[in-house]
Formats: structure tokens, sequence, C-alpha cells
């Protein structure tokens, strides 16, 4: 199964000059925890709810936009990966999820959730889960 299978397509993305209560709407809206960020939809980065909570809220700082607290270590891959292979470089790269690309063009985005879903009870899918939760890296 590829990953264009599974993703959420075309997500909701937000500029970096957003504010971080633009982003809280936007996962409010659409019942999610993250929102890419992109610039000419071109993805640079990503903000989570954890994020607006930890760096932004807990230190005072509610007006900062998103380009200050978002994470921009993105794992970006393209449509046609395997879930198998998506799953195993989630786990290699200790992340819960990966902007889906198309000539460098955000196109979705897959969780491990969404990949635990479509495999059932596939063994390596609850490896990973519990690889990226626990920190583990499997060779």
């Amino acid at each position: 199964m590829k990953l264009r299978d599974v993703m959420t397509r075309n997500p909701t993305a937000i500029e970096p000059s957003a504010s971080i209560q633009d982003a809280a709407r936007v996962m409010r809206d659409e019942d999610t925890g993250v929102v890419p960020i992109v610039e000419g939809g071109r993805p640079v980065g990503v903000v989570t709810d954890r994020d607006i909570v930890v760096r932004a809220i807990a230190e005072g700082q509610s007006d900062r936009r998103v380009r200050d607290i978002a994470s921009t270590d993105l794992v970006t891959v393209d449509a046609d990966l395997s879930t198998e292979d998506a799953a195993r470089l989630m786990g290699e790269r200790q992340v819960r999820r990966v902007l889906v690309c198309e000539k460098d063009r955000l196109v979705g985005i897959a969780s491990i959730g969404d990949l635990a879903v479509k495999e059932g009870r596939d063994r390596r899918m609850g490896d990973t889960l519990e690889d990226i939760s626990q920190g583990v890296k499997r060779r």
C-alpha cells in the first residue's frame, strides 16, 4: 500500500507569518494537533498543539508568530512511498508524522496512526509505534 492511499490529502496549511491563534483555529476547525507551515506551497515547518502550549503560552508569549515556535526539522516523503517504508522511516527518525510531497509541494500528511489503522494488526506497525513512543531504534 502507498502513502497516497492512507494520507490526509491537502491538509490546511498556514504561512510562517500566521499568528499562533490562526494555527489554533485551524487545529480546532480541522480537529488536528498539527498544522503544516508552507511558503509558496513548499513545506518549511510544522506547528503542533504542544508547540503552542510549551513554546508560547507557557512562556507568556501568545502573540508570537508560528515561524517563531515551529519545528523545522521536517521529514518529507513522496506519495508513492510504501506504508511499510514510511513506517520504517518514522521509526528511524523518531517522528509520528511525515509530510507528503510531490515535486516539493505539500499534498498530504500521514501519521503513524494512519498507517496503523490501514495496516490493522501488522506487527511492524505496532513495533514502529512502540519504537517512536519509547525512543528505540531497530536495525
